[in-house]
């Protein structure tokens, strides 16, 4: 390694890491609320006299709220990243993250307000929506872009290590208060304490505002072009010059999001609430996966960096959807084993696409749009992918009346990005030769 590389590397490894850690306590906002849709919401928050299926999918419905706002916070952080920094865009999405969050943990119930709780609800959680979706961009960006030109991959993996770190962070917390407090004191106050502790996401922005300096001006793409001069609106020259590469970012991104919004939040309702499994245990699970997806979502970066992006995700997105036919049937056996091994297998194949996206994504636009786009591309893959994942997923088992329903629809969203990558591919290719 040369002296450049290696002066470049450790100030770059500083940054990775504080974004890593910015984004774990992010996502485990964003996470927490998916595992109380799927065990405290439905209770709590709508008419007791409401059918089980009924209030879970209104519960679950909250929960796609936050993914529909996500690509309004993608333009609206990516707009303001691209045009003033994406540290400021970055810690201004933790503030905000922060607040609705801690906000949601202090809301009065149904019993005690009516209608005015689920209402409260769902603006909060779109709320939430818009923080996370001017979060990702600017993370990743801030960690790509201060990283060694060939460790790109790997630096940008260290952002996606916080979305299994939040599922830890989320499910451990309920995990302890549930251990700690009866069934009736979980579901009046207990469930709260998850939420209202998210107010330290503040105090981590305001470290990385301090602790953390803007990337250096630099390209990512590949033919080498010189960065662009800023425009007055990123968003438009984003959405203008380059909406095939947003699309197909949208879709590369679909089966990974299905998938995993599936495994760690359907998953968790249908094995509780349909097979009648200890919900401790599938909160387990979902954390034994969640574990293993930490050093897979580095390797998998890594691999990227050496052996190109395209490959890992495409054999992350095939075998995905082979494995979608497996994972409900084990979860269906019942037994400890079989159920952390469904879980954990899936979001090991889901690293494989996770780790790479970050570099991918950046390298498609110039540094002038770069947040704009990395960010529309990756929200609108996370709204087709997982904002509605578990509504599909409890809507098809409510009329089929079997997984395998759940299996194809998992399969098709693999496919989908099987094909986005490769048509990703030949736009970059075809790039480079112009």
């Amino acid at each position: 390694m040369s002296a450049s590389d290696e002066s470049a590397r450790r100030p770059g490894l500083k940054v990775a890491v504080m974004a890593s850690a910015g984004a774990a306590v992010e996502w485990y906002d964003f996470f927490i609320y998916g595992t109380a849709a799927a065990l405290v919401f439905p209770h709590l928050f709508f008419p007791a006299d409401l059918p089980p299926f009924v209030a879970q999918i209104a519960s679950f419905s909250t929960f796609a709220v936050g993914f529909i706002a996500r690509p309004l916070g993608g333009m609206l952080f990516g707009h303001f990243g691209d045009s003033h920094g994406r540290k400021h865009a970055l810690v201004l999405a933790m503030f905000l993250m922060g607040i609705s969050t801690t906000l949601i943990g202090l809301l009065p119930s149904y019993a005690s307000v009516g209608v005015l709780a689920p209402l409260l609800l769902v603006a909060l959680r779109f709320v939430q929506g818009l923080a996370v979706g001017g979060q990702w961009g600017g993370a990743a960006l801030l960690a790509i872009e201060s990283a060694p030109p060939n460790r790109r991959g790997f630096y940008g993996s260290f952002v996606q290590v916080g979305v299994p770190l939040g599922v830890v962070l989320a499910n451990s917390v309920f995990l302890l208060v549930s251990a700690f407090s009866t069934d009736e004191a979980f579901l009046s106050w207990g469930w709260r304490i998850g939420f209202v502790i998210s107010i330290a996401l503040i105090f981590i922005g305001i470290g990385i505002h301090v602790g953390v300096s803007e990337p250096a001006e630099e390209t990512l793409s590949p033919d080498g072009a010189k960065p662009v001069e800023k425009r007055r609106s990123p968003l438009a020259e984003a959405a203008r010059g380059h909406w095939r590469e947003i699309l197909l970012a949208g879709g590369a991104f679909v089966a990974n999001n299905t998938c995993f919004y599936v495994a760690i939040t359907y998953a968790v309702a249908y094995g509780a609430t349909t097979v009648g499994i200890d919900r401790d245990l599938l909160l387990f699970a979902v954390m034994a996966g969640s574990l293993v997806m930490v050093p897979a979502l580095l390797i998998c970066g890594a691999i990227s960096d050496k052996y190109g992006r395209q490959g890992i995700f495409l054999l992350g997105a095939l075998l995905s959807g082979m494995w979608a036919f497996v994972v409900f049937p084990l979860i269906e056996l019942t037994t400890p084993w079989a159920i952390v091994v469904a879980i954990t297998v899936q979001l090991l194949l889901i690293s494989m696409m996770y780790g790479p996206q970050a570099a991918l994504f950046a390298e498609l636009f110039p540094k002038s749009v770069r947040y704009s786009g990395a960010s529309l591309g990756y929200q609108i893959g996370s709204v087709v992918g997982g904002g509605f994942a578990p509504i599909i997923a409890t809507a098809l088992f409510a009329r089929y009346q079997s997984s395998v329903s759940i299996s194809i629809y998992l399969a098709a969203m693999c496919a989908i990005s099987f094909v986005s990558v490769i048509l990703l591919g030949r736009r970059m290719k075809s790039r480079l030769v112009e």
